[in-house]
């Protein structure tokens, strides 16, 4: 009985969600906001990667997290893709040992200013990177 209502042209879209359940995630606690910001900013240790998954799942759940994870993903994102290029110029032979300088460089100013941006979140202070192209709005 319960296959056919699945089944039948029409149906209810409701009957495939557990009782009791909501269609809408449920919004994070102050806590889980800060927390959830916080981890967007350490994520650029991994580029900009973790950012944007923080973003697509949590925007709608929290302002502070929405808010934080986007400007940690518009500082992140410019840098990982200049850093994703300059790896393949490193592969060219005799000047490549300086594109892979650069490359560190790179990785090495994300993973520090993701750490300031993310002790900042974790006091609930919202962050502002000095150069951001706020590409994602």
């Amino acid at each position: 009985m319960a296959n056919e209502a699945r089944n039948a042209p029409g149906g209810d879209s409701q009957s495939d969600r557990f009782e009791g359940s909501s269609a809408a995630p449920l919004p994070l606690t102050p806590s889980e906001d800060r927390q959830w910001a916080m981890i967007a900013h350490f994520g650029a240790i991994l580029g900009c990667v973790p950012a944007l998954v923080i973003y697509a799942v949590f925007r709608a759940r929290g302002p502070f997290t929405a808010q934080e994870s986007k400007e940690a993903l518009n500082f992140t994102f410019p840098l990982t893709v200049l850093a994703i290029v300059l790896h393949l110029f490193s592969l060219i032979p005799a000047i490549g040992w300086f594109f892979a300088i650069l490359v560190v460089a790179i990785w090495l100013f994300l993973t520090i200013s993701g750490v300031r941006a993310g002790i900042n979140a974790n006091k609930s202070r919202p962050y502002r990177y000095g150069l951001n192209l706020r590409l994602f709005k």
